[in-house]
């Protein structure tokens, strides 16, 4: 490893730790009086509630690769500290905390980042109140969805900027939105072509996990985004499928210790996945039915997810999937070669390298 993607790795794991101290000081804020303070009712314990478990999940973030990115993005362009990006990264990631609630009302899901789901967490608070809970759940994302804008517009930075970054961020919710609609559309197509699975990814993820960093830390530097905004969507598609890919992947084959949720939550929910398309195009009749009875199932157990696994590995799947996201990352690379002699050759190199790292994380 050379000595500036060194640099920038170190870098990363700074702007990890000290956005994971600024972000919760922010959120302690949202009801500190003597901070910035947000005016929720003071009567009944609700509100109260939500901020609370908005907080919770917020704060088990792991990686934090969009702070990451967005800062990163800043890089290329300055090595000066760059007002507005604390604002920006904690919007980015309060949009990751309203997709991730919303999901896992969507997929039932009981876990997220090793901890119960907000909607497991009002289950448990309510559990003779099945209705109450989903609609606390989906208010509690819907918070966190409107703070995710609030922070950009509430802060100090100039107003043609705060515009400028809001405008991104509300173009991104809504370009999620819309990936979520077609991530369930999906889903009624018995084997959907890649053409389809890579327009949920580009819409459900890529947009706010790649793409909207990158806007958002250029635009926070200064920098005019018109004369690249091409390649820097070459970029975050070819990433985010990568990326996606990947984590199809590790549902199907990862340590469900080390991701921090069960494995098999593609199959038990009947998500048309890349892994489960992958395998649908290979399996002959009796793996078929096998696999067809056990998609959409919740009550899947392990010894039918063992088998099913067993199943694409003896067709290859795994060495597939790696090999796909592998050349995916490869095209992200290599766009972002050709940045060496426009921006700062060390953030670039940390472009250069992330898609390679991205697929081969196990978590």
């Amino acid at each position: 490893m050379n000595d500036a993607l060194t640099a920038a790795w170190r870098r990363a794991a700074g702007h990890q730790r000290r956005f994971d101290a600024r972000f919760a000081a922010y959120l302690d804020s949202l009801t500190d009086p003597a901070g910035s303070s947000l005016e929720i009712p003071r009567q009944g314990a609700f509100p109260a509630r939500a901020l609370q478990l908005v907080r919770e999940l917020s704060l088990r973030g792991g990686k934090r690769l969009r702070v990451i990115l967005l800062r990163e993005a800043a890089a290329l362009v300055t090595d000066e500290d760059v007002p507005g990006l604390d604002e920006a990264a904690i919007s980015i990631e309060l949009l990751q905390t309203h997709g991730l609630i919303h999901d896992d009302i969507i997929d039932d899901a009981p876990t997220r980042r090793g901890g119960p789901s907000t909607y497991y967490a009002y289950r448990q608070d309510f559990p003779d109140r099945p209705d109450t809970a989903l609609a606390l759940a989906i208010l509690a994302g819907d918070l966190a969805a409107f703070l995710a804008g609030r922070v950009l517009l509430t802060g100090t930075l100039p107003p043609d900027r705060a515009l400028a970054m809001a405008a991104v961020h509300a173009d991104t919710a809504a370009a999620t939105v819309g990936g979520q609609l077609i991530d369930l559309e999906r889903d009624f197509h018995p084997a959907p072509d890649t053409g389809l699975l890579h327009e949920v990814t580009e819409y459900k993820s890529t947009r706010y996990s790649v793409l909207a960093p990158l806007r958002l830390g250029l635009l926070a530097a200064g920098a005019d985004l018109s004369p690249y905004d091409g390649e820097l969507r070459r970029y975050a598609t070819a990433l985010g499928i990568a990326n996606q890919i990947h984590d199809d992947r590790l549902d199907l084959f990862g340590d469900p210790e080390s991701l921090g949720k069960p494995v098999g939550s593609d199959i038990r929910s009947g998500r048309r996945s890349y892994a489960v398309r992958a395998l649908l195009a290979v399996c002959d009749a009796n793996e078929r039915k096998l696999l067809n009875d056990a998609l959409g199932a919740p009550a899947c157990d392990d010894v039918t997810l063992d088998r099913i696994r067993g199943i694409a590995r003896a067709h290859g799947i795994d060495r597939q999937l790696g090999a796909d996201a592998d050349r995916y990352a490869g095209e992200a690379a290599a766009q972002a070669a050709t940045w060496r002699e426009r921006w700062r050759p060390d953030a670039v190199a940390f472009f250069e390298h992330m898609p390679a790292w991205s697929v081969t994380r196990d978590r």
